[in-house]
């Protein structure tokens, strides 16, 4: 067949296109969580269905459409091992949405895009609640209520920015009642919120950490949490922010211990004021809720139990699965775990029988070059020396921090003692907590992060995945756990301030990013992280507490769900009201031409009330004058004013075609009006 050329694409082609476009801007952001085959199936055939539009082809057989449905269950089944459930459903309806499209024969197959592409659109929210994916999808909406209200115009000329602009107004009259939904309609859980499980995240935090895994994060600058202090921050090199505590090593990986005895609140002494702060962390899909240390009391969280779990951590068993806000106090100066049995104190100085031989032979020469004097005080003084040695060593050793530090073999330690010498926040706390167990001291791993950035928009502290972090603990007999943090012995301004090393960098993307003000790229990330922010807190992070708390400043004295029901249905039926006024004067006040043609028909309906009907055209009216001038005795009075009159008001009408109702004549409008008003009256003819 001949093909189309863009200037002359008909109005089929023309809305096919468009619809094609917004299902894909609605469909291509969900790839990234669905099997590869589904995204490039869909892709070909919407594709393939624009190619037909474009060179006005036939549609394919069903049967075509039916081995597609077939092999997408197939596909689905291998993928997933079932066709239920959420990942398997949406891939199935992404792929049966692009298939829809291949059977457009009639309005209503367009009607079903729709609808399920509304729907697959909600969907995008079971995987990322993000500020910037929920602008994608007021996008999407207005696109397709631009394509709804272009398939209910009628044939003939329809330029999409109308129908945009018809979709945007639908959108601005229905946003006073979804923001009433959203602030008054009853979080009741569980009818409320997302399946667990629902939001995908990345993270740092794990039960275990293999050298390296760590530094795969120090380049991603996606914020983990942020935080708020109630009164001044602490220095950078106390902002420490626990996760995992780790303290079972095989050689090559550290594991978090199980069956290990929970602290009550006793054992941890505090001293000083505490520090109240307000967290908010993004999900990670683990059970930790990362605190600073030491964070004593149980972090508040509203509708929560909030279990302690060992090492000072504080655990959520559900799982962080959405953004998380909490409350929480924190002591910079603790102590605690002042007792150690002595099976706790094995576990602390456990290692594999073999591995980093090198390690092993410089602990036993240190013991043996020890001055003698160490061997009569206490034992504590012992371990504060080895841990001082072993800082002196890396402070004075030519030890580097780097991001780039290569693949380690089998003897982790001993490459980073004695060969590289270099390496990321995790290789030297493992290789020190390795040499203090070599060395008696009882020593584990603690991965979190450390360090933050302050945002001087709203005063919020910024945490990033690039400051995720590895520290050790020792024990000490009179004051218990201690941190020891060995890279501010290498790398003290990665603590001590926000530098951070950088990676390597594509030659191309250094050419673009050295044209741009890193004061202009900081301060437009300050900004949008301060909107983020915002998003989480009035959001995602609206609760029934605050719809409660609401309530009370409304001045409702003991506010409950019931109230809020009640509340929302009176602000419901108040806002249907008022738009169903505000319509009826729009139509009102955009049919002037309507209310003057209702004007006339009343006058001259009583020349025959019973043949004027309540939508007779001005023709239609001057056909009854007519009409009613050449019955015998007829006596109406004058009748060519009036018939000029119904000439003129036809003419103002289609004059105008295709849209009169945007290109009447107001001054041509007044005119008739007021020369209505000066038309002579009719009389009935007589029967």
């Amino acid at each position: 067949m001949r093909r189309l050329s863009r200037a002359a694409l008909p109005r089929e082609t023309r809305d096919t296109l468009f619809m094609l476009l917004v299902v894909a801007w609605v469909v291509i952001p969900m790839y990234d969580e669905l099997p590869w085959w589904c995204g490039v199936l869909s892709v070909a055939l919407m594709l393939w269905r624009a190619l037909l539009a474009w060179r006005a082809q036939p549609l394919p057989s069903r049967w075509w459409l039916l081995a597609l449905v077939a092999v997408s269950v197939v596909a689905t089944l291998m993928s997933f091992r079932t066709v239920f459930g959420r990942d398997a459903g949406v891939t199935l309806i992404v792929v049966l949405l692009a298939l829809k499209t291949l059977e457009l024969r009639a309005r209503r197959d367009a009607f079903v895009v729709f609808f399920l592409s509304f729907f697959l659109m909600l969907t995008r929210f079971f995987y990322a609640q993000s500020l910037l994916g929920a602008v994608g999808m007021l996008i999407g909406l207005l696109g397709l209520l631009t394509a709804l209200v272009n398939a209910h115009t009628m044939t003939g000329p329809a330029p999409l920015w109308q129908s945009a602009r018809q979709a945007l107004r639908m959108m601005v009259l229905g946003t006073p009642v979804m923001l009433t939904l959203f602030l008054f309609f009853p979080r009741i859980a569980p009818l409320w919120g997302l399946p667990n499980q629902t939001i995908s995240a990345k993270s740092g935090l794990s039960a275990s950490m293999e050298v390296g895994s760590v530094a795969s994060l120090a380049l991603d600058p996606s914020v983990a949490l942020r935080v708020r202090f109630d009164g001044p921050a602490p220095p950078t090199s106390q902002l420490y922010f626990r996760g995992p505590v780790l303290s079972e090593f095989d050689g090559r990986q550290w594991r978090a211990p199980s069956g290990m005895p929970v602290l009550s609140p006793g054992i941890v002494e505090t001293e000083g004021a505490p520090l109240g702060y307000e967290l908010t962390l993004q999900p990670h899909q683990q059970a930790w809720l990362l605190s600073m240390e030491a964070t004593v009391e149980p972090p508040t969280l509203a509708g929560t139990r909030i279990r302690r779990g060992a090492d000072l951590q504080w655990l959520k068993p559900a799982g962080v699965q959405t953004v998380t806000r909490y409350r929480a106090q924190a002591y910079t100066s603790y102590r605690y775990g002042q007792s150690l049995s002595g099976a706790a104190r094995a576990r602390y100085l456990a290692l594999p029988p073999t591995g980093n031989p090198r390690t092993r032979q410089w602990a036993q020469d240190l013991i043996r070059q020890a001055p003698a004097a160490l061997q009569q005080v206490a034992q504590t003084e012992t371990a504060r020396y080895w841990v001082s040695t072993a800082l002196q060593h890396l402070r004075e050793g030519n030890y580097r921090y780097t991001l780039e530090p290569g693949v380690f073999g089998e003897h982790v330690a001993d490459e980073f003692w004695f060969d590289r010498k270099a390496g990321f926040c995790e290789h030297i706390a493992s290789s020190f907590v390795v040499l203090m167990r070599m060395l008696g001291v009882p020593a584990r791993i603690v991965t979190g992060y450390q360090g933050a950035e302050k945002n001087p928009i709203d005063d919020f502290w910024t945490v990033r995945q690039s400051d995720a972090h590895a520290w050790a603990e020792v024990w000490l007999a009179d004051r218990g756990w201690q941190r020891v943090d060995p890279t501010s012995a290498v790398a003290p301004q990665r603590i001590s301030s926000l530098q951070r090393p950088a990676g390597s960098t594509p030659d191309v993307a250094t050419a673009i990013l050295g044209r741009i003000s890193p004061a202009l790229v900081w301060q437009l990330r300050s900004y949008w992280d301060a909107i983020n922010n915002r998003w989480n807190e009035w959001v995602l992070n609206y609760e029934q507490a605050n719809q409660l708390e609401l309530l009370l400043r409304l001045g409702v004295a003991s506010p409950s769900w019931e109230d809020l029901v009640v509340l929302l249905s009176t602000l419901v039926v108040l806002i249907s009201l008022v738009a169903a006024a505000l319509s009826g004067w729009q139509v009102r006040a955009r049919q002037p031409w309507l209310r003057l043609l209702d004007q006339a028909r009343k006058r001259i309906q009583v020349l025959s009330p019973e043949a004027i009907k309540a939508n007779a055209t001005p023709r239609e009216l001057a056909r009854i004058i007519e009409l009613a001038q050449h019955r015998p005795g007829a006596q109406l009075g004058p009748t060519r004013e009036w018939l000029q009159w119904l000439d003129a008001l036809e003419q103002l009408r289609y004059a105008a075609l295709p849209h009169p109702a945007h290109a009447l004549d107001p001054k041509a409008l007044a005119t008739l009006r007021r020369q209505l008003g000066h038309l002579p009256a009719l009389r009935r003819p007589a029967d």
